[in-house]
């Protein structure tokens, strides 16, 4: 195990809970659109605690990009699910609201489901960087499903459109991640060649459009909702990617197979409950 990457991961999971707490909590002040509105964006930016969610955000960044150098895709991005544990308490503090022990049983589901499925799956590095042709794949088979979440998101509420926004930011926010793993180690060693690379771009557009998606989750219901969409769906999307870009290598034998289908439907089962949990009137978070 690499150690220096293990604490790079779960130092950018617990920067990127504080940041959701913050941004979560000047989200569910603004008025919910029925569709993507990029003018929230302007509005949360008048907002000062927003503002100030982006200093751990960047942080969370700069130690995620580390750690993505250090280590595999798929196994950097499953350690984010820690994160969760300290997001929904700080927003329930933010939002002075209890704590609900059902969230955490909710996060308890899909991060034992994520942490079964990577001792199951035990990842292997790969390629240094994705060829074109590997990236076509990934946006053939990922954006139909950014707009199949977006557009059932788009017909719901309440619970169940965080957690298919919460889906949608987590998908971007993993092909995100690819993308920073990509020229993460260039970044560290000639940062000016990077301005040459077209993944450079790719990611701040990506990154913009995760931004919108997320706040738009965050108005959505607990935060448990989304961010355990997010944090759940994110890893798995990056060990997606990891495998059929990056060529990453997981385990495949019988038993290792049926341990990862099992984490699987754990995480699946997470959201879900997430959803599909009745929220008492006056007591969201």
């Amino acid at each position: 195990m690499n150690v220096a990457a293990t604490l790079a991961g779960i130092g950018s999971a617990i920067c990127f809970a504080v940041a959701s707490a913050l941004e979560q909590s000047a989200a569910k002040r603004e008025p919910i659109p029925r569709t993507l509105d990029l003018r929230l964006i302007l509005r949360l930016a008048r907002r000062p605690i927003w503002l100030l969610g982006w200093i751990p955000e960047i942080a969370g960044t700069g130690l995620q990009a580390y750690a993505l150098s250090q280590a595999p895709l798929a196994f950097v991005e499953p350690l984010l699910v820690s994160g969760l544990f300290m997001a929904i308490p700080l927003a329930a503090v933010l939002n002075r609201r209890r704590v609900h022990v059902r969230d955490f049983g909710v996060v308890a589901l899909g991060g034992a489901g994520l942490v079964v499925f990577l001792l199951a799956a035990q990842p292997r590095p790969g390629a240094a960087e994705p060829t074109r042709a590997a990236w076509l794949g990934v946006a053939l088979w990922a954006g139909p499903a950014l707009a199949a979440c977006l557009m059932v998101s788009w017909r719901t509420s309440g619970a169940v459109r965080g957690a298919l926004l919460g889906v949608a930011t987590g998908l971007m926010y993993g092909v995100g991640a690819s993308l920073l793993k990509s020229i993460s180690a260039q970044l560290a060693s000639d940062p000016l060649q990077v301005l040459r690379r077209p993944e450079l771009y790719a990611l701040a557009l990506v990154g913009a459009f995760a931004v919108v998606l997320n706040q738009h989750a965050f108005q959505s219901g607990r935060i448990a909702v989304p961010l355990t969409a997010i944090t759940i769906v994110d890893p798995f999307i990056g060990v997606a990617i990891g495998v059929t870009a990056f060529h990453e290598t997981l385990a495949t034998g019988g038993v290792w197979i049926v341990l990862q289908v099992i984490g699987v439907l754990a995480m699946a089962g997470g959201i879900w409950l997430a959803a599909v949990t009745p929220e008492p009137r006056g007591q969201e978070t």
